[in-house]
């Protein structure tokens, strides 16, 4: 009994009170709370400094139900770290908002007329003063209304976007065309928010100039030199698909609708035009105010250690950077402080580089660096500027669980370096110090939802170089990009990246505006990483998308290797692997993954109830891959052509099955799906043909299902025979027209394949070059079956006689010889 008793003892802990109605003279007893979090972290780090025995079972700082207006961050610096066995905890005892945000009130119906406000604005739009913040008028990009946030005044109405007309890089100048009911002449504080493949761009206009039925934009600096240096992204142009949309915002003249505002700093004045539902006498309104809502800020030396956060929302911080400096984004959110394109392509690291850029890290709610054994578990972050939660460097064996991110401009979650900012972002980081690195950290059961709702291009959960990390059972949906994005540099050269495993996570509505897109994406060398047991589904048809079919589910990019991609469920194989470098495995996926798998994945039982916090999807459709099958045809020098075992090696790392490829003489055929044909000629160029053709036209299709009447058998096997039209160009399109009325005018060749057991004829052509797929039962052959298409079938054996004619040898078949038949890799 007494060694528990001194157990006990030893176990003691301490905890401190924060009340909306305490007083930081108190002592932070439950009945003497203290008023701030800010106190309380303080008088922990006291007991601390002191090594007060009453703490070695830990410290529980308990914050009391309320509204927290914060006028600066919190910080948890070293002195501030718990141990294993006497760990700080911040806990919420009900419903906690730490708000970086102020309420703003006093609003009246606006009087009169105000220049240059729309006409169908007159008599519904409300007005007040702008708030007072640090001597001046507090500046902001959003506005929340009773929890909703609204729309600043822009030139075109809900999703609608308009499409430049040009871009100069010389002069650094975007025509647009002119709206017929908004002069532009003369705004002062306009931005242009333009779209460009995979991220948008926000530019400060300097001035317009009207010319003839369009406008000349000039922008500010330094956004308009970045903006028309660098070449990816860059403005599109394109007849086919439309150059790129954009709105413009931030203009009296655009405040229209209702939900919109606009900000009169000027003459101090915030202009509201409220939704139906919404009153603004008793309505909650709101506008950020700090960037940084808590920040944990150790060093290499000395992280800080054993801190935990429960159960605290986090809402309202802002970012002002594209009002102050534009926004140019590179990838995930990160923009670009200098970027341009090279004379002389090229790197040490990357033959065939062409650009170069160093980026910056957007401001985030809460921000940890240096830090170890720290968590983030069930809280809220909401009604956010920029990113939500960023860890950013040094960290290492911290979880981020069972937490809601919501309404947030950028990325959700941000983790690991990416680019320090001196560092040109393709060059690999692999520091000598390891401590930089971002390890062990754990990202589980965490839902997010609506974010990346104002900088399109960031992504749900964003990794640069980390180690180790797990990111495993989150649901990710509504985000405008790519649901999780793994890794950084672009390079197959070894950097700091192994050992990561993103599993069991369920993605869906996702490319809500931008493509060039995937669930899971990855970047470079990756050694000993798993991307396993994720569900994806559901990619929006985004409007605006510059290469409408440049959308997947998976998407290894630049250098990606040494992954194993295996057992994720999609609806189809739709995936790319760009310029990946080696050592991929990529097994099982697609949709048929076992109903488990896909069960299992996302939000884990105890954690489901953060489902209801769901938003609405979009209306704007979601996209449906047709899948049809391909041939290519690699063809090689004499004795040039790859070995088997390279063939079934490409196999792996292209999500291809060793029996999808063929060969016969100095020729290899791959009979794939049409969603590879985009990966496949890239990645095919590795095998050094000197010709790769396509043969993506189908002119002919034999099915038992119609032909027949007949269910398919449940599995089968392909035979690809190929052989040439003759030369005479009549006689190939009497060929053809055979082919098209052959169902019609000759039913006896389906009935001869339909006795044959057939389950799918189809002819692709190219040039003159025929490939024939004749699909069979599995563990048949094929000379046993086609004896049977002309059994009791005379009219097969005209129409075989008849279509001799038209049909010779392909190169290198003997005299005699017009079919080859090419045989599977062992």
């Amino acid at each position: 009994m007494s060694s528990l008793l001194l157990f006990s003892l030893n176990a003691s802990a301490v905890d401190i009170y924060v009340s909306l109605n305490g007083n930081d003279a108190n002592l932070g007893t439950r009945e003497n709370p203290l008023a701030t979090l800010h106190s309380a972290i303080r008088k922990a780090r006291e007991l601390r400094r002191l090594n007060d025995k009453s703490i070695n079972g830990g410290i529980k700082i308990y914050i009391e139900k309320g509204f927290y207006q914060l006028n600066e961050p919190i910080v948890l610096r070293p002195e501030d770290s718990g141990t294993k066995a006497s760990p700080t905890e911040i806990i919420a005892t009900e419903k906690v908002i730490l708000s970086g945000g102020v309420k703003i009130k006093g609003w009246k119906i606006l009087v009169g007329n105000l220049q240059s406000l729309p006409k169908e604005a007159m008599g519904k739009v409300w007005v007040t003063d702008m708030p007072n913040y640090d001597g001046g008028d507090l500046q902001f990009r959003q506005l929340w209304v009773n929890g909703n946030k609204a729309t600043r005044a822009k030139n075109y109405n809900g999703d609608v976007m308009g499409r430049i007309l040009s871009w100069d890089k010389e002069k650094q100048t975007c025509r647009i065309p002119l709206q017929s009911n908004i002069n532009l002449a003369n705004i002062k504080g306009m931005e242009m928010l333009i779209h460009q493949w995979w991220a948008i761009a926000n530019l400060r206009v300097k001035f317009v100039k009207i010319v003839g039925n369009s406008a000349e934009l000039a922008f500010m600096q330094p956004e308009s030199r970045i903006q028309s240096e660098h070449p990816w992204p860059a403005p599109w142009i394109s007849e086919k698909t439309g150059n790129s949309a954009f709105y413009l915002s931030n203009a009296i003249q655009f405040l229209n609708e209702p939900g919109e505002w606009y900000a009169d700093l000027k003459n101090h004045k915030l202009y509201y035009w409220p939704k139906a539902s919404e009153n603004l006498l008793n309505a909650e309104v709101v506008a950020p105010a700090i960037e940084n809502l808590l920040k944990i800020e150790g060093t290499i030396d000395n992280p800080v250690s054993f801190v935990s956060v429960k159960g605290i929302s986090f809402e309202h911080s802002t970012w002002l950077r594209p009002s102050k400096q534009g926004h140019v984004p590179h990838q995930a959110g990160l923009y670009m402080l200098d970027a341009y394109k090279l004379k002389i392509p090229g790197t040490k690291d990357k033959s065939t580089l062409e650009n170069q850029a160093w980026v910056g890290r957007p401001a985030s709610a809460v921000e940890v660096t240096y830090a170890n054994n720290t968590s983030f578990e069930n809280c809220r972050f909401e009604h956010l500027a920029s990113t939500g939660l960023d860890y950013k460097k040094g960290t290492s064996g911290n979880l981020i669980k069972g937490n809601l991110f919501k309404d947030i401009g950028g990325s959700a979650i941000l983790i690991g370096t990416f680019s320090d900012e001196a560092t040109e972002v393709h060059l690999p980081y692999n520091p000598s110090d390891k401590r930089e690195i971002s390890t062990n950290d754990k990202i589980e059961n965490n839902f997010i939802t609506d974010v990346t709702n104002e900088d399109w291009g960031a992504v749900g959960i964003g990794a640069g170089y980390v180690q180790g990390i797990e990111i495993l059972h989150n649901e990710i949906s509504n985000v405008s990009y790519s649901g999780i994005s793994l890794g950084w540099g672009w390079t197959k050269t070894t950097n700091a990246m192994k050992n990561n495993n993103v599993s069991a996570n369920k993605i869906h509505h996702y490319g809500k505006h931008m493509y060039d897109v995937a669930g899971i994406y990855t970047l470079s060398a990756q050694p000993n990483s798993f991307i396993t047991e994720n569900v994806i589904d559901s990619i929006y048809k985004a409007p605006y998308a510059h290469l409408p079919e440049h959308w997947f589910y998976l998407y290894t990019d630049e250098g990606s290797s040494q992954f194993t991609i295996k057992n994720n469920w999609t609806p189809t194989e739709k995936y790319l692997q760009n310029a990946n470098g080696p050592g991929n495995l990529w097994a099982s996926n697609g949709p048929k993954v076992s109903d488990n798998i896909k069960l299992s994945a996302g939000l884990e039982q105890n954690y489901q109830y953060l489902l209801k916090e769901k938003t609405a999807y979009s209306k704007r459709g979601i996209n449906i891959a047709e899948d049809k099958s391909v041939v290519f045809e690699l063809i090689y020098e004499d004795k040039k052509q790859p070995s088997d075992d390279v063939l079934e090696n490409f196999a792996k790392e292209n999500n291809l099955l060793p029996g999808e490829i063929y060969k016969w003489n100095n020729r290899i055929v791959l009979y794939s799906s049409s969603l590879k044909v985009e990966s496949l000629q890239q990645t095919l160029k590795r095998l050094n043909a000197k010709e790769i053709k396509l043969y993506d036209n189908l002119f002919y299709e034999f099915t038992r299902a119609k032909n027949c009447n007949e269910k398919p058998v449940a599995e089968w096997e392909n035979i690809i025979l190929s052989a040439n039209l003759v030369k005479d160009e009549k006689m190939q399109q009497e060929y053809l027209e055979y082919h098209k009325t052959q169902f019609e005018k000759w039913p006896e060749i389906s009935k001869g394949f339909c006795n044959a057991e057939f389950q799918r004829l189809a002819i692709f052509k190219n040039d003159r070059q025929l490939m024939l797929i004749i699909s069979i039962p599995k563990g048949k052959k094929i000379d046993d079956l086609n004896p049977k298409t002309t059994l009791n079938n005379p009219k097969v054996d005209e129409w075989n006689e008849i279509m001799k004619k038209y049909q010779e040898g392909i190169e290198g078949t003997k005299a005699d010889e017009v079919w080859v038949f090419f045989k599977p890799i062992e």
